[in-house]
């Protein structure tokens, strides 16, 4: 890390702010009981730009029908379930390193927002949101 700019100390903090976060994926999830048991949390991108904020979601073998998007209370939760690819009869699995299961995430929002567009394409949901005028 270069630690001779002007932003030195906010590029180490978002550093560390990135891997406490990839950190709390790793260990907190709730197994609750059967089918509502959460197992995983996609990672997500979030951007913003002149029509919004931009959430990216990776979410490989999802299905886009199973993919519920719900706006409430200043966050927005994103949950589904990715099922386990089934090998060919034979098979020996190695490896299983894309989770699978129930999966929520939930992402705290700044202010009123309200869900402008979202799509799915290539295995990530993509969902803009813009600030709720009032009246809305």
């Amino acid at each position: 890390m270069n630690v001779e700019g002007p932003h030195w100390m906010w590029l180490q903090a978002l550093a560390i702010a990135e891997e406490a976060e990839r950190l709390q994926r790793g260990f907190v999830r709730y197994l609750g009981r059967g089918e509502q048991a959460v197992s995983w949390e996609p990672p997500v991108d979030i951007y913003e730009c002149d029509e919004g904020v931009v959430l990216l979601l990776a979410l490989p073998g999802v299905a886009p029908e199973d993919i519920e998007i719900r706006l409430e209370n200043a966050a927005l939760t994103v949950s589904a379930t990715r099922l386990v690819s089934c090998p060919p009869d034979g098979s020996l699995i190695r490896r299983l390193e894309i989770p699978h299961g129930r999966f929520v995430r939930r992402i705290m929002l700044a202010g009123p927002t309200r869900i402008a567009e979202s799509r799915y394409r290539n295995g990530c949901l993509e969902i803009r949101l813009v600030p709720t005028v009032s009246g809305e």
